[in-house]
């Protein structure tokens, strides 16, 4: 049972075994397969899962705050002593976080759904709800939901993708590859183990903020200092920057309402009711996104190989959290190279979609059932660096050398 924990999963086995073909299924054959009704938005069913959402994170902060009260009945009823009533509430609070965090997360999410329209068929609902949602976890909607669709326009183009885009030797200072030897990147990539998970821990709960504030992973196209707060910044146009101004006022309102909170309730109760869950809210969002598109096995293209489609082909669909995950995240893991050929289909409609998704790619269809955080481990050891020159790459680990290979490269 443990050892299966931290081993990869057949699919992945598989898919590093093979030779990697360029899809060639083109975008007509996929719409032709899609029924029309799952295009449809309801606003009914999507107030449900806002609603739903609402609902859980208000029930686990309300059980928290009652915590106190109920330890002390805990403790006169049981005549428990100091360290007993102790040991409950660091395990109450560990509980809370995990779930809270979780739930948190799902609100990211639902936010993600409206900046793509998918919550209703009006903009300005969509906005409304998005906004609220996204403000509520220190998101600037409008900023995000600019960059986000820029990068469903060029996913995993090496030239023109926004998010979690690839270094290359160069950028590393890396001597050229038909020199190169083991040492050469070690002395780039080799780190202790405690080095390598304090990076990881950097990287999960504060990465989601660098990214947002340096653009950190983003497009190198972009120069230094480039953020998702200021209105001229090179990542927005001229007309979009009345909404970035917007993005940041809401910003400014949810910061001085925990301002308020903290100041009446005590530091304390701010940390441990909304800080640490929003920081593994954090946590959830950059797992599940820096999983989407970082993996050793999924190609990245040049300008010559990418299409459109390979794009959003080259991704992969996890059971991040199960059940768990589909009901708090809706869907966000389980279907995402469904999101990437239909964002403008609800996440409730998905699943299906992905259903039809697999029947027309049969083996080129990216699945991966490792554990979602052995998963990560592995994109975040092995995922250090592509070629400076090549159409079709994939990432190379600490010794230099790519977990799969292409294929003769066909015309897209």
């Amino acid at each position: 049972m443990i050892a299966s924990i931290f081993a990869d999963s057949p699919e992945y086995i598989a898919r590093r075994e093979t030779p990697f073909a360029p899809p060639e299924l083109k975008i007509s054959e996929v719409h032709a397969a899609i029924p029309q009704h799952l295009f449809r938005k309801s606003i009914v069913k999507a107030l449900y899962y806002v609603f739903r959402d609402v609902f859980f994170v208000a029930l686990f902060f309300k059980t928290a705050i009652e915590f106190d009260s109920a330890s002390l009945l805990f403790k006169n009823y049981f005549g428990l002593g100091k360290w007993s009533l102790r040991a409950i509430s660091v395990g109450f609070w560990l509980c809370y976080w995990w779930w809270q965090g979780i739930a948190m997360a799902g609100f990211w999410c639902l936010g993600h759904e409206a900046g793509h329209g998918t919550l209703s068929s009006s903009k300005w609902v969509n906005d409304i709800l998005g906004f609220s949602l996204h403000t509520f976890l220190l998101v600037p909607y409008y900023a995000w939901r600019t960059t986000h669709h820029a990068h469903h326009k060029a996913t995993c183009s090496v030239e023109r993708d926004e998010n979690y885009v690839p270094r290359t030797r160069q950028d590393y200072g890396l001597p050229p590859k038909e020199v190169a030897v083991e040492l050469d990147y070690h002395e780039i990539f080799e780190e202790t183990p405690l080095y390598t998970l304090f990076r990881m821990l950097a990287m999960q709960l504060l990465g989601w903020q660098i990214y947002l504030c340096r653009n950190t992973l983003g497009s190198p196209m972009y120069p230094p200092g480039t953020n998702h707060f200021l209105p001229s910044s090179p990542l927005f146009k001229p007309h979009q920057r009345n909404e970035i101004i917007a993005s940041n006022l809401g910003l400014t309102a949810m910061s001085l309402l925990l301002f308020v909170f903290a100041k009446q309730y005590g530091m304390t109760s701010f940390l441990k009711l909304y800080f640490v869950p929003y920081l593994l809210a954090n946590h959830w969002i950059v797992m599940l996104t820096f999983l989407h598109h970082t993996d050793p096995t999924i190609p990245h293209y040049r300008n010559s190989q990418w299409s459109w489609v390979r794009g959003a082909l080259a991704t992969v669909d996890r059971p991040l959290l199960g059940p768990l995950g589909r009901f708090f995240l809706h869907n966000v893991s389980h279907d995402h190279i469904a999101h990437h050929l239909f964002s403008n289909i609800p996440f409730y409609n998905q699943p299906e979609v992905t259903e039809i998704v697999k029947g027309l790619l049969k083996e080129e269809y990216n699945y991966d059932s490792t554990n979602t955080f052995r998963a990560l481990y592995r994109a975040f050891t092995q995922c250090c660096f592509i070629e400076d020159d090549g159409d079709i790459v994939f990432y190379k680990n600490r010794d230099g050398k790519a977990q799969r290979v292409a294929a003769t490269v066909s015309s897209k």
